[in-house]
């Protein structure tokens, strides 16, 4: 069992919509939040929204070599108890026509920027800790039209087993939840291309629900199936 009340959580992708209910999730068990997002004025909404449950939030974004820099900033000298990983880009179309910039753009949010930022934050991780990371239903099963999008989230969970049985020595426990498809609102917001008619999505409340659960439970792995 992860003990959350009173603990102190970095939220990457906190004013997404899954982002923003996991953080009022969170919020609402104790925790106490450093929020990150693209937006300045929605994470000032949504700190605004979350009150003394946040400790204190800042614009980066993992697109850019200086995002990870600035979210390790965001957090001063402060040792933390736990990061959620909810950021992500989308793009669609068939693979050998996605550009570089928009290849380049997945990798980096999607991805990289993670590594990059985890390079830093770990050594903040306090023993019985967790990371919890967000790839997708796409990482077990790459789809057409999105192979760029879904090769970014199997190496996102890939990068996150590897991570899991590095970080264990050091009493951190890090979930991969890989949701089906959510209503989001992200599939209509893509970097490129343009989404196939999709079935209707999970809930995001119930989605971040059973995350959370599953952080509290120690789980470290959180199938499409699971939700």
């Amino acid at each position: 069992m992860t003990e959350l009340r009173g603990s102190h959580v970095l939220v990457i992708g906190a004013t997404g919509v899954l982002g923003a209910e996991l953080c009022r999730q969170l919020a609402a068990q104790g925790v106490r939040l450093t929020l990150t997002g693209r937006s300045a004025e929605k994470l000032s909404d949504l700190a605004e929204e979350l009150g003394d449950a946040v400790v204190a939030h800042a614009a980066a974004d993992l697109g850019k070599p200086t995002g990870p820099t600035e979210i390790v900033a965001a957090l001063g000298g402060s040792d933390l108890d736990g990061v959620v990983f909810a950021a992500g880009v989308v793009a669609f179309g068939p693979a050998v026509e996605v550009d570089d910039d928009t290849l380049d753009e997945l990798v980096l949010v999607n991805l990289l920027g993670y590594m990059r930022l985890m390079r830093e934050v770990a050594p903040k991780l306090t023993r019985g800790s967790f990371v919890a990371q967000l790839s997708a239903v796409v990482a077990e099963s790459p789809t057409a039209g999105m192979a760029a999008y879904s090769a970014t989230k199997a190496g996102l969970s890939a990068y996150g087993k590897a991570l899991m049985l590095e970080l264990r020595k050091q009493g951190v426990t890090v979930l991969d939840a890989r949701p089906p498809h959510t209503e989001t609102g992200l599939a209509t917001r893509p970097i490129a291309g343009q989404a196939p008619k999709l079935p209707q999505g999970k809930d995001p409340v119930a989605v971040a629900g059973r995350i959370i659960a599953a952080i509290r439970d120690g789980e470290r792995d959180l199938p499409s199936t699971a939700f």
